[in-house]
């Protein structure tokens, strides 16, 4: 069990951020794992072979399973929306006392792999190679899948943020996820070790993530900022959303069309993406959703160039309620 007590100023300081190289590293774990393949999969078997020519050996040398993930190769981010040359340069940064102090205790009481040497030798002249080859991995693995994913978080950060301000901390860790609690001052995360922090005013930092699944992760060492990592909403239909099916009385009461952009709504997307998983066009889904925000069951937020629908807790309530499923056709 992880116990991390949160004073005033630590839940003044709560915030969310988007790190592309925390996503980075968490998907080189996800390619190793069978658990995470399965969730997984589509992207996984196209990405293996992408970077069959990449030294995937140092990669998986620096998150040895099991054991501490040396925090230096994805420092938390400092803005909301990070970028991956920002968060490289901040690992370029990183002192060389504290890159050892990482690699050694990732590997505390075994030899570490031989492909780590350079870095333990000289960590100033081997980061900027490491940097390179996670550039390398990030244009083959990622960016193809990085607006889709990137739509998935900043889905799921306007949602915890929906909540923060409607029930404040409570609500917030309410539904973060199962082996996550919170009661009074005290954070409790199910972990296979046990570790109990006072944070100091330092706040937290929460990043959703598409491939830290199905545990989440936490981090409290002084020197960075403690963060968690938790599994964003709606990763089950990253790859293949499919066509959500509303209940009947649902279709009955909306329509079939605009109760089933209403159910699409399980996480947060845009009108392209909802056109693209339901196989309608721009123009209509825009039609539906503008009734559907009419009526107070959708919620349209503007992120970038882009404006995300949620559902309201009103829309929640509709799609959740019990009722068979009405099967639909192309």
């Amino acid at each position: 069990m992880v116990t991390l007590r949160l004073g005033p100023e630590d839940v003044a300081n709560v915030r969310f951020a988007i790190s592309p190289l925390m996503e980075l590293h968490h998907s080189v774990r996800a390619l190793e794992h069978p658990e995470a393949q399965a969730l997984h999969l589509p992207w996984a078997a196209a990405t293996r072979e992408r970077v069959s020519g990449l030294d995937m050996a140092l990669l998986h040398a620096l998150h040895p399973r099991k054991a501490y993930t040396p925090d230096f190769i994805g420092p938390p981010p400092r803005s909301p929306l990070g970028e991956l040359e920002e968060e490289l340069a901040e690992m370029l940064a990183t002192p060389p006392a504290q890159v050892r102090h990482e690699l050694r205790r990732a590997y505390e009481g075994r030899e570490p792999p031989a492909v780590l040497e350079p870095l333990l030798a000289d960590p100033a002249r081997a980061l900027p190679a490491l940097a390179e080859l996670l550039r390398a991995y990030w244009e083959r693995a990622l960016a193809p899948h990085w607006p889709r994913i990137h739509a998935l978080l900043e889905g799921d950060v306007l949602y915890r943020a929906r909540q923060l301000a409607d029930g404040g901390a409570a609500l917030l860790l309410a539904d973060l996820h199962p082996e996550v609690s919170f009661a009074e001052d005290t954070l409790r995360i199910d972990m296979p070790y046990d570790v109990t922090a006072d944070l100091g005013g330092r706040g937290l930092l929460f990043v959703p993530s598409a491939f830290t699944w199905p545990r989440p992760a936490v981090a409290v060492e002084p020197a960075w900022q403690p963060f968690l990592v938790y599994p964003a909403r709606g990763i089950a239909a990253l790859w293949d959303p499919g066509r959500a099916a509303p209940p009947r009385a649902l279709a009955a009461l909306l329509g079939v069309r605009r109760a089933t952009v209403l159910s699409a709504l399980h996480a947060p997307r845009s009108t392209t993406e909802l056109a693209r998983a339901l196989g309608l066009s721009p123009g209509s889904v825009s039609q539906h959703l503008s009734v559907l925000r009419e009526a107070g069951l959708v919620h349209g937020h503007r992120v970038g160039r882009s404006v995300l629908y949620v559902r309201s807790q009103t829309g929640e309530s509709l799609v959740d309620g019990p009722g068979p499923q009405l099967i639909l056709n192309p």
